[in-house]
């Protein structure tokens, strides 16, 4: 390979990254950081605390629900009904609407989504909590992961799989 042929290919390389470079930024929607953005989903400061429960009503100039009639937020997730789901899991969510006390110091934090299981997001807008397990020495695999405008997803294989919780049923 000749030395202009390498400085081609290296030229084509420096292209190619900036390029992708250029991607990651535009697919950012905007924002100008990621904790800006979750500052403004969940309407707190970049540097303030973040809540450790989910919103009970969507952020103003959202749409809301139809009267009585329950929106999945992603059409490619299953449902549960609430009513289905193990009595532990119902403890957990009147837990999460009261605001607590959670039996876990770790339940209300930061769930990062990491497996893009869920409706991709702006870090901050998920927040899990624990569900007793029975018999189970730790925390065991079950869990409730919240958004930030309020939907709700059961998870018992910790975090391989979601159904969004459908509370009509």
């Amino acid at each position: 390979m000749t030395s202009k042929n390498r400085l081609f290919t290296l030229v084509a390389v420096l292209l190619c990254a900036l390029a992708a470079l250029a991607g990651c930024q535009l697919s950012n929607d905007g924002a100008d950081s990621p904790k800006a953005t979750a500052a403004a989903s969940t309407g707190a400061s970049a540097t303030g605390p973040k809540p450790s429960a989910p919103k009970s009503s969507p952020p103003a100039g959202t749409t809301p629900p139809p009267a009585g009639g329950w929106v999945p937020t992603d059409a490619a997730l299953a449902d549960v009904c609430r009513t289905k789901l193990p009595a532990q899991a119902v403890d957990t969510l009147g837990l999460i609407a009261k605001g607590g006390p959670y039996p876990y110091r770790s339940d209300g934090i930061v769930f990062e989504n990491r497996e893009n299981r869920l409706p991709r997001k702006a870090s901050g807008y998920y927040h899990e909590y624990t569900v007793v397990t029975p018999g189970s020495g730790d925390r065991g695999a079950r869990r409730v992961v919240t958004g930030g405008t309020g939907e709700q997803y059961w998870t018992a294989d910790h975090y391989g799989s979601f159904l969004e919780i459908d509370a009509r049923c």
